[in-house]
């Protein structure tokens, strides 16, 4: 544990409601956020904490122990866990994306595989994630095969490849790794393997301008022995296609893609809001001699900081509408998805940037968390589905209605 370890919670039954719980996790994981964003460590003592609560295996199934949480309580406790310390945020938040995917009723994974991930989350904290960005193919979601190859000798398959981007991997136990095999008619599609076995090498080479701590290094796969079963989910590439498979293939892929815009635009705009938070303290403290008051008694600011509540008010509405949505079991298009992920995180970005006009040099001074807050909140441009395509895809839906 670090000079930075976390003073110790009393536990919470239900601690997805428990707002005051929330309230002390964020301003304790805010406490060694600046240093995390520094010096890259794996936040690993904040971990311990949600653990201590019971918060990463909270969206894991009853049946397994775990919360059954909905997106709705989900999204509650991440925007708290982001507003403190967002890399954290974004690592339990591709933990949680795998829980709620492979503990659904129709998951193709072997039961007895994803029983022992779930339990292993909700007893352990082990933490999950999924492996499917290279350095030729780029992201998957834009089509193409991975040259990651899974190889069957006798009773096992090896797997060789080279993953990017593979956050929390510092932290992980189990890595759901995107790769084909290397029949005639190659399948794709994700073999579990354990973080510690054998000919697994970890290229610590993520050096990013925003959510730093995320430790998302590169990862070689180099001759990795896993048993048959641990092919979790393989495919003809054709049928990994979103509007590919049976009914139920479809909503659960659109019903996934929902859960993953929600969660990433929760952690985005509680960046935005730290940012707006910390804004309005400088605001009211800073009081130059020559206006004789404080920024804050100003028309103009008060005019900006009233546009920064509009985008964050925006924000709430759209990812509280969609948890809604999601949470009755009404099934969102895709191209709805892609744009909610689109506003949110341009709302976003914006109510940072109006905070950056209102401070000045103030507010990028590495000694105020605001630059920070602007680096994280860039990174949301990045993350699948990426904005050319969302609005492709929209603009497409559009035409083809109309016509």
């Amino acid at each position: 544990m670090s000079s930075h370890a976390l003073r110790r919670l009393p536990a919470d039954p239900d601690p997805a409601s428990d707002a005051a719980l929330l309230a002390r996790l964020a301003r304790l994981f805010a406490q060694s956020a600046a240093d995390h964003d520094k010096s890259g460590a794996f936040p690993r003592e904040n971990f311990i904490e949600l653990q201590a609560h019971g918060l990463i295996g909270l969206v894991a199934p009853r049946a397994q122990g775990g919360g059954g949480a909905s997106l709705a309580a989900a999204r509650r406790v991440l925007g708290a866990v982001a507003w403190g310390e967002p890399a954290t945020a974004l690592i339990l938040a591709m933990g949680w994306l795998q829980q709620h995917a492979i503990g659904r009723s129709d998951s193709r994974w072997p039961a007895h595989l994803r029983d022992r991930v779930l339990r292993d989350a909700v007893r352990e904290g082990a933490l999950i994630n999924a492996l499917r960005v290279e350095p030729a193919l780029g992201s998957p979601a834009r089509g193409g095969l991975p040259a990651t190859v899974a190889r069957r000798e006798g009773g096992e398959w090896k797997l060789d490849g080279h993953k990017l981007y593979t956050t929390g991997i510092e932290g992980l136990t189990w890595l759901a790794v995107w790769a084909r095999t290397d029949e005639e008619a190659p399948r794709t599609g994700f073999f579990l393997v354990p973080r510690s076995a054998a000919g697994i090498r970890v290229v610590a080479s993520w050096d990013h301008l925003g959510l730093r701590a995320s430790g998302s290094h590169e990862v070689l796969f180099e001759q990795v022995a896993i048993p048959l079963d641990h092919a979790v989910d393989l495919r003809a590439p054709a049928e990994w296609a979103p509007d590919a498979g049976s009914q139920t293939d479809i909503d659960a892929h659109a019903t996934q893609q929902a859960w993953m815009v929600v969660l990433l635009g929760t952690l985005y705009d509680a960046v935005a809001r730290a940012a707006r938070d910390w804004l309005l303290g400088f605001l009211n403290r800073r009081a130059p001699s020559s206006l004789g008051t404080s920024l804050a008694a100003l028309p103009r600011v008060q005019e900006h900081v009233g546009e920064i509540e509009a985008l964050l008010r925006s924000n709430r509405v759209l990812l509280d509408d969609a948890s809604a949505q999601v949470d009755a079991g009404r099934v969102p298009a895709a191209s709805g998805s892609g744009l909610l992920k689109y506003s949110v995180t341009a709302n976003a970005i914006r109510a940072v940037e109006l905070a950056l006009q209102l401070t000045g040099n103030h507010g990028l001074a590495r000694q105020n968390p605001l630059e920070r807050h602007y680096r994280d909140v860039l990174c949301s441009r990045i993350h699948t589905p990426q904005n050319d395509a969302i609005l492709v895809a929209a603009g497409k839906a559009a035409l083809g209605s109309a016509a």
